[in-house]
C-alpha cells in the first residue's frame, strides 16, 4: 500500500473569523498563517494540517501521504492501471500545500483527492490555541475523515481496489457504513451511505481525556454547537463528541482510539451498533435514533465492555482493590 496516512485536508467557509475562533479556542489548533482569503492551522510539527478558504463554491480536499518520490510514482502507476485520471500537482499548488510533490485526482463521488510526499516540518514548537496536552498524529496521520455517499459500493471499490485501502469493519444498522485503514489507526477513512455526497465529519484525537472533557464543557456553552453527545464507539473504542463547524460539517473530538495491526487484521461486521453508550445523534431520523438507543440499551443489559486504549505514559496503574483484581484477572483469562 503506497498511501500511509491522511496528511492534510482543506474546507471552505462563509466566515473565516468564525473558523479562526473555532479552530483555535475550541479545537485547540494553532493558527499558522492567514491572508489571501484563507487560514491554515497546525496541530503538531507540520507546517500545516488544515486549510480553510473563504467561499461557498469550493469543494473540500484530502491530502493522502506516501513515504517518498518512489511511493508517489508507484501510486501513479497504480492509478494508471486502474484507469483513474490524474495529473501532477503544479509547483505553485505544492508550495501552497507545503509539500515536495503531489498528484491530483477524484473519487467516484467527486471528492478532491491529493497524494503527496515531503511535507514541510516547522522549525518552532507547536503552540495550541487553548490549553491541551496535544494531538495524536505522527505515523497515524492527522485523524480520520468520514464522507457521506449515495453509492457506498462504488466508493468502497475505488478506495479499496484503486488506492489500496484496507477494510477494518462495517455496520449495516442503524445505517450502512464502511471503515478503512491505511496504517495502525483503526480507520483513516469511513463512508456512510446517506443518499447524499459530502463530508460528514473530521476526527481529531487528543492525547488526554481531560482535553476532550474540557472541550465538551466549551461546546455546552454554545447553543447548537453539539451535534452528537459524548459517547464511546464500539469499533474504534473512541470516547468522543461531535461539534458543528462553521463549514456545515462536523468535527469529532476524541480520545483513546484503537490501534490495530494491519498485517494480520481481518475485517468483520459490527452488529452491536456504532456506540457502546452515549453519542445521541441529532442528525439521524427519529426512527434511526430510536433504533440506536435500543442497541445501546441492549449492550448495557448484556454487560458489553471494551478495553481502554492508552498511549505509553498516559496512564497510572492502581491496584488497591482485591475484589476488582480478581474480576480483572477473570477477564484476562477469558480473553
Amino acid at each position: 500500500m503506497e498511501i500511509e496516512a491522511l496528511g492534510y485536508t482543506g474546507f471552505h467557509t462563509a466566515s473565516l473569523e468564525d473558523w479562526k475562533t473555532f479552530g483555535t479556542q475550541f479545537l485547540g489548533l494553532q493558527l499558522a498563517a492567514q491572508g489571501g482569503g484563507s487560514l491554515s492551522f497546525r496541530m503538531d510539527d507540520r507546517r500545516q494540517r488544515i486549510v480553510v478558504t473563504e467561499g461557498e463554491d469550493r469543494r473540500p480536499f484530502f491530502g493522502w501521504e506516501v513515504a517518498n518520490a518512489a511511493g508517489l510514482a508507484a501510486l501513479g502507476a497504480r492509478l494508471e492501471r486502474q484507469q483513474v485520471p490524474f495529473r501532477r500537482m503544479p509547483a505553485a499548488l505544492a508550495a501552497q500545500r507545503r509539500v515536495r510533490e503531489g498528484l491530483l485526482f477524484e473519487d467516484p463521488a467527486g471528492n478532491r483527492l491529493e497524494a503527496f510526499w515531503g511535507a514541510e516540518v516547522a522549525t518552532d514548537a507547536f503552540r495550541p490555541g487553548r490549553t491541551i496536552s496535544g494531538f495524536m498524529t505522527g505515523p497515524l496521520g492527522l485523524g480520520h475523515a468520514v464522507l457521506t455517499t449515495d453509492n457506498l459500493d462504488a466508493d468502497l471499490a475505488f478506495y479499496r481496489d484503486s488506492l489500496g485501502f484496507q477494510v477494518s469493519d462495517y455496520i449495516c444498522r442503524p445505517f450502512r457504513a464502511m471503515f478503512m485503514h491505511v496504517n495502525a489507526r483503526h480507520h483513516s477513512l469511513a463512508l456512510i451511505e446517506t443518499g447524499k455526497r459530502g463530508v460528514h465529519h473530521l476526527m481529531v484525537e487528543l492525547y488526554s481525556l481531560d482535553d476532550v472533557g474540557q472541550g465538551y464543557d466549551l461546546a455546552l456553552r454554545e447553543e447548537g454547537r453539539i451535534a452528537t453527545t459524548l459517547g464511546r464507539h464500539t469499533n474504534d473504542y473512541m470516547t468522543s463528541f461531535y461539534a458543528n463547524t462553521p463549514s456545515g460539517f462536523l468535527v469529532e473530538t476524541g480520545w483513546g482510539g484503537r490501534v490495530i495491526d494491519p498485517a494480520c487484521w481481518q475485517p468483520y461486521e459490527v452488529t452491536d451498533g456504532p456506540s457502546l453508550w452515549g453519542h445521541e445523534r441529532a442528525w439521524l431520523s427519529p426512527e434511526a435514533r430510536a433504533e440506536a438507543a435500543r442497541m445501546r440499551l441492549d449492550l448495557a443489559s448484556r454487560g458489553v465492555r471494551a478495553p481502554v486504549q492508552v498511549a505509553e505514559g498516559n496512564y497510572h496503574v492502581t491496584g488497591l482493590c482485591p475484589w476488582w483484581d480478581a474480576v480483572a484477572s477473570g477477564h484476562r483469562q477469558a480473553g
